[in-house]
């Protein structure tokens, strides 16, 4: 019996990881590779060449997936026909991440722009349905600088 004792949140992690579901894990996982240089961590392979559940890293952050069960209750975006869910990615030069994205299979849903709180960002939907927004934070602002772009920027 070891002496030393478990961390509850182990080594790396943060105290919230998304979990992905994806119909097409496998492929999935090369999407992320090429689209944001994600580095795969673990595979657990299933059935028929199908993933049960991997991890991959993405800059400092851990993202889990795996393949959809529908019949367990596990249904990816592709299958719901859409996901209420957008994972928000912060990179050094978002265009350059955006393109690489697009250069991947991704899907523009907000062109790139320069946004009233301070980030350059835009909207990419992957192959697999998920949605996922990246920014590059360009201005430090105030709660009340922040209120004041929007109040000038949105429409009455």
């Amino acid at each position: 019996m070891s002496t030393s004792a478990v961390k509850p949140i182990p080594e790396g992690m943060h105290t919230i990881t998304p979990h992905l579901v994806c119909k097409g894990a496998s492929d999935a996982i090369e999407f992320y590779k090429k689209a944001f240089n994600a580095v795969e961590q673990m595979r657990l392979p299933g059935p028929d060449n199908t993933v049960m559940h991997a991890m991959l890293t993405i800059g400092d952050s851990t993202l889990m997936l795996a393949e959809e069960f529908p019949n367990c209750g596990n249904s990816s975006p592709l299958t719901l026909k859409g996901s209420p869910v957008t994972l928000h990615l912060y990179t050094k030069d978002v265009d350059a991440s955006v393109a690489q994205a697009v250069a991947a299979g991704a899907k523009v849903t907000m062109p790139v722009s320069d946004m009233f709180w301070g980030d350059r960002y835009g909207q990419i939907e992957d192959p697999f349905g998920h949605r996922w927004s990246l920014a590059t934070h360009t201005r430090d602002l105030t709660p009340e600088q922040i209120q004041e772009n929007m109040a000038k920027e949105m429409p009455r």
